[in-house]
């Protein structure tokens, strides 16, 4: 679970975000130093309204870590890999999404994958590597995609380092699902991991719209180790 989260119930909870002025798009910010609630008192899952996920100008997510209550988080900033911040999403080059929470705990994305943490309480994914696209940048929507691919991940706590990951996707069914008050028809899909080293499998599950092949919500472990993540993407990063 993510660092800032240490006790129960939850305490009231506000981050400061230095967001980037961005003009002309849903990241737009008024005020560097906007204040966005994360946290309500009790141990209560956290919901918001579709009211208040369309006025916050950031893009939005649910993040559920672990057995532990549905957190609300919004991005705070998104880069290419090399660090440079950019204004709109690119589908030859998948921008990295940085998800961010009080005490710096961070959650970073790529094409609806988690790539990297950081200070989660319980450990954190450091690298992800791959010399090829991943599959959920090319859209498994399409027949073209391939459905296996292979990357190499490093992981704390312990020195887990260079770990290779293969990864077979096969697809379930197609369903609707009810995010934001909206139906949103989606194609479920399973990767099936195995780590060698390890003599491991287990399994993520990604939801991707049907017509965009973008995920919309996710269930994926942040390492072989370490707590699975749920993510429902509210409002996207466009």
């Amino acid at each position: 679970m993510l660092k800032f989260i240490k006790s129960f119930p939850f305490k009231l909870l506000f981050i400061f975000i230095p967001f980037f002025f961005i003009s002309g798009c849903t990241q737009k910010v008024k005020n560097v130093n906007d204040t966005v609630r994360l946290a309500i008192q009790g141990s209560a899952d956290i919901h918001k309204s579709r009211y208040e996920v369309t006025q916050l100008p950031y893009a939005s997510t649910y993040v559920r870590i672990g057995n532990n209550n549905q957190l609300f988080m919004v991005l705070a900033f998104a880069e290419t890999p090399t660090g440079k911040t950019i204004t709109h999403s690119n589908k030859n080059n998948p921008p990295q999404l940085k998800w961010l929470a009080s005490d710096n705990g961070m959650l970073i994305t790529q094409s609806g994958r988690i790539i990297k943490t950081v200070n989660l309480s319980e450990g954190n994914l450091l690298t992800t590597h791959s010399t090829s696209p991943d599959p959920l940048s090319l859209g498994l929507h399409l027949a073209t995609t391939p459905k296996q691919w292979q990357r190499t991940i490093d992981w704390q706590p312990g020195y887990h380092s260079g770990y290779q990951l293969d990864s077979v996707f096969v697809f379930d069914h197609a369903e609707v699902l009810t995010i934001n008050g909206k139906s949103v028809p989606v194609l479920r899909f399973n990767e099936n991991v195995l780590v060698k080293q390890l003599n491991k499998h287990y399994n993520n599950t990604f939801w991707i719209e049907q017509q965009t092949g973008k995920v919309v919500k996710s269930l994926q472990y942040i390492a072989p180790s370490l707590p699975r993540v749920e993510m429902t993407i509210l409002k996207p990063f466009n």
